[in-house]
Formats: C-alpha cells, structure tokens, sequence
C-alpha cells in the first residue's frame, strides 16, 4: 500500500460514519480511527523495509500542481501521531452525548483525514488545500457543539476562522511567487530555488504570519484560550493535540528550507518570540480559574518551547521540537480529558469548585498526577525526552536561551502542582465524584503507557525521524 490508502480510508471513513446514523456513528467512527492507525503502522513496516510509501502523479496540467504525497520518517511520524490520537479523542467522547452525533464524528474523521494530508502532501498547493480543509471541521465543531454563552462561542470561533484564514493567505501568495520562479509547487524544486536574501525574507514572513497563527506564537496567541474554553473538549483535544503541530511541522518541512537565509539572519529573534511565549503562557496560567483555560495557556507556554528548538537550525533543536511535539500531543489530550472527566461529574470548570476528589477516587487521582508529572517534564516521561533535547539546542546558540527556556520547567511545576492541589486535595468535596469508568480508565492508561514507554526508550522515534531532519538541515545549510 501507499499513502493514498490511508487518506481514502478516512475520507470513505468520514462519510461511513455520517451515513451510519446517529446512533452507530461513534462506534462507526471508532473502527475507522482503528483502521486508520493499523493503515499507519502497515506504512511505518513498509517504509522500515526500504518499500516505496510515497505517491506522485500530475493533476492538473497548467499551473503544474500534482497529487504528490512524501512518506519520509517526519511526515511517519506525525500521521501516526494524527492516527494514533483520532480513536483515543473520539473513545474518550463516548461518555458524552452529542445531538446530530453523524455528523460531529464525521467532521472528526474529517479533521483526521485533513490534517494527516497536510502531513503527508508534497506540492505546495496540494498543502494548502489540505491546510485549509482542516479549518473547516474544527469550526463547526467549536461553532454548534461547544459551551458556554452562544454569542461568546460564536465571537470566540469566528475571530480564530478570520485569524487563521488570513495568515494562510499570506502563505498561498508566497507559493504563487514561488510557482512562478520554480514552474513547479513541489517542495523539491522550491528548495532548489536561489531566491535573493529579500526574496527569502518576505516568504519567510509570509509562511511565519500562517504558522504563527496556527502554533500560536505571541503576539498571535489571542484567540487561543477562548476557544479551547468554548469548544467541546474533543474540539480542543484535536486543536491542542495534532491541529497546533500542522504549524510546528510546517516550520520545519516547508518555511526553513525553501527560506534558509532568513532564517539564519532571524534566528534570535524567532526563538526569543517562542521563549517570550513560554514566560508569558506560564505566567498567564498562574492566574486562571478555569482549569480549560489553564492547561491552554500551559500548552501555549509548551509549543513555544518547541519553536524556539525548530528555529534554533541544529539536529538537536529540530529533533528536540519533533519528539516534544508527540510528547505534547499525547500529555495535552490526557490532561483536557482528565478536565473533561471531572466536568462530567462536577459541570463546572472552576477550579475553586474542585478539591477532595482524592478522597473519592484514588485512581484518578493518581492518573491525573502521573499526567501532570509528564506535563513538567519529570524524567523516564516522554516529555523530558524532548524538553531536554531542545533545551540542548538553545545552549548551542546562547546559554542564556537556554536559562530562559527552562523557565518552562520551573513555572510548569509551580502553577500545574499548584492547581493539582487545589483540584484533587483538601477535604472531601460534598459533591460525589464517580470514580472513572472503564473507557476513561482504558484512555488514560493507553496515553500514560504512551508517555512512559517512549520516555524509557524514545530510540525508536529517533532512528524515524533523524534521517529527514538530516536531510532537511542539509537543505537549510546549502548556501
């Protein structure tokens, strides 16, 4: 098989689950993430192998735009990252009811097959497509089945459509450009392209505006923690946990090498914007009430990291950013749906109507702490993997780079074992909390083992990925 396979079982997928009906559309839903993710494993075996996974054949004849699909170890990586988390965040949502359920699993399939395309697509404009399609599903998931005031959901879900829709433009105008320098969208000949260092530095800023808006960078963060409050928690599972890295990915396949000059010439100044995300996010999480809102400025202060590691333009930088971006992906999906839990028992995200839940149910207790734990980068977790590895890299450009961004480790302890405290501990809440079902256990316990194994042995994902970053840094360093 090729990729394409895998991008037809989703979309045949999306439509199976919306014709199965509301009643079977979950179940439905389930087994296609399933065989979405056995589709991605197949891929991985094949590629190991030295088997062809790629796809490329012209689409349309003028412009030149083809349907090409690269299956290196990074595009891997991040599909099975996509294909991995799509069943956990649509298993989690079973204890939840849904009106018009078809087609709430449907636009989540959707989003599956969207973003693994962005992953996986070679021509530019094919990209493009692909990036902007995963904005529809998200929309209207946040839009008709999010919470709170209607009118604030609607203000909060429109201004991120306007937000994102703008920056993006800004990155098909610089592949137009390019197209008519090159003849050609597809990301080899773009990075064979000798631009001038001004040409370089307006693409560089046009694909900066689209994915800084994605991540979110400051002063592009704005609309982040109104939404991931307003929509459903799986709307903001799959905006923290595979949406953001559409733009973290990007940075690294598509803005460092078509722009490498600008990139050196900026490069502090890039990754003081991302190590200014990690201060400000964590600063700003220390002072919120809602827990939603807490773990989305945590997750801000997170990928800022993660940023300032891809702009550093070392093996160590780049690497370090991919592994956190799969740490991040898993640990944030567990966390807003140990807050999701707790809202299913509690219906209320405050944190200060929380505490006592230990006394009630130890387990959960202890799953949420592990999780918190994974979050602040504790050693043997998959988080400090990655958090070490780009901290590493930041040292090679600056030491004090590197002091700054390990601000991230010191006010992540701080605010997420000071809301731990306040959620979990204390006297026993006069409200009974439920302890977890077996779906919510089973959930859980798959991402904690996530966590755990690749935080004891991350070798596996190192030996993927390496080799693409490798030949992505070769690109970079070419003049």
């Amino acid at each position: 098989m090729d990729v394409t396979t895998l991008l037809i079982i989703l979309l045949l997928g999306s439509f199976a689950t919306y014709f199965s009906g509301d009643k079977w559309a979950s179940k439905v839903a389930l087994l296609v993430g399933l065989t979405a993710f056995s589709g991605a494993i197949c891929l991985l075996s094949q590629y190991n192998l030295g088997q062809e996974t790629s796809y490329s054949q012209l689409w349309i004849n003028n412009p030149k735009i083809y349907l090409a699909f690269q299956a290196d170890g990074l595009a891997l990586a991040m599909v099975l990252l996509t294909t991995a988390l799509t069943p956990i965040i649509i298993f989690s949502s079973f204890g939840n009811t849904y009106n018009n359920a078809k087609a709430f699993y449907a636009l989540i399939v959707f989003m599956s097959f969207a973003m693994t395309g962005t992953f996986l697509a070679s021509d530019g404009l094919l990209y493009y497509i692909f990036w902007e399609l995963a904005l529809i599903p998200i929309y209207f998931i946040a839009l008709i089945w999010g919470n709170g005031d209607t009118e604030d959901r609607k203000k909060a879900v429109v201004k991120f459509f306007i937000y994102t829709l703008a920056g993006s433009l800004f990155m098909l105008v610089a592949f137009v450009y390019l197209n008519f320098k090159a003849g050609s969208f597809l990301i080899g000949d773009l990075t064979k392209l000798n631009l001038s260092a001004t040409e370089q530095f307006w693409i560089f800023m046009a694909f900066f505006l689209a994915y800084a808006i994605k991540i979110p960078l400051i002063p592009f963060h704005t609309w982040q923690a109104k939404v991931y409050q307003k929509a459903p928690t799986v709307g903001t599972m799959l905006l923290s946990g595979i949406m953001l890295k559409m733009g973290l990915y990007s940075v690294i396949r598509w803005q460092l090498p078509i722009a490498p000059l600008a990139a050196k010439e900026y490069m502090e100044i890039f990754i003081g914007l991302g190590i200014a995300g990690v201060i400000y996010g964590s600063i700003v999480a220390l002072r919120q009430k809602d827990l939603k809102k807490l773990l989305a400025y945590s997750s801000m202060a997170h990928v800022g990291l993660i940023a300032a590691g891809a702009y550093t333009l070392t093996l160590d930088g780049l690497r370090g950013a991919v592994l956190q971006m799969i740490a991040h992906g898993f640990v944030v999906v567990g966390l807003f749906f140990v807050a999701e839990i707790i809202y299913r028992r509690y219906e209320t995200r405050k944190i200060a109507d929380m505490g006592g839940i230990r006394a009630q149910s130890p387990q959960f207790t202890s799953m949420f702490m592990i999780l918190v734990l994974a979050s602040v980068a504790l050693p043997s977790t998959f988080n400090f993997v990655g958090e070490f590895t780009v901290l590493y890299s930041l040292s090679q450009v600056n030491i004090w780079f590197a002091i700054l961004g390990g601000t991230t480790i010191i006010l992540g302890a701080y605010y997420m074992l000071k809301m731990f405290q306040h959620v979990m501990l204390g006297e026993t809440n006069t409200k009974i909390f439920a302890d977890v079902t077996f779906n919510e256990g089973l959930s859980l316990v798959i991402i904690i083992a996530v966590l755990f194994f690749f935080g004891l042995y991350p070798k596996p994902i190192m030996d993927l990925i390496s080799p693409s970053l490798e030949n992505i840094l070769t690109q970079i360093n070419r003049n």
